[in-house]
């Protein structure tokens, strides 16, 4: 899981490529709608775009002559599964720093 969520983090890391999993959290766009979108031109478009589907970020499917891209399902999943398990690792530090100060009041009190 590790290199996976590597994989994808590096993918959208880059700020063209971010902006495009943004553009496509609100549905699926044709390559000429994103293209529209960021102001760049249709061949660094498509370039971002493959290496989000090599990330397995994104999918496309084709419509007539477009490519409609779209984020793929699971994608921000794994991601957010990962960022799950530090939320619970600073809980804890947060609650144990909470009982160690705690601690120190009513010992400080008590002297």
């Amino acid at each position: 899981m590790a290199s996976t969520v590597q994989q994808r983090l590096a993918a959208i890391s880059e700020p063209n490529r971010f902006q495009i999993v943004e553009l496509l959290k609100d549905g699926p766009q044709p390559v000429g709608g994103i293209v529209d979108a960021l102001g760049l031109g249709q061949p660094q478009v498509s370039r971002h775009l493959r290496l989000l589907a090599d990330a397995d970020v994104v999918e496309s499917a084709k419509r007539a002559q477009q490519r409609i891209y779209r984020l793929h399902p699971d994608a921000m999943h794994v991601i957010s599964d990962w960022a799950q398990g530090f939320a619970a690792l600073w809980a804890d530090r947060m609650d144990r720093l909470g009982s160690f100060l705690e601690e120190d009041r009513a010992n400080e009190q008590n002297q």
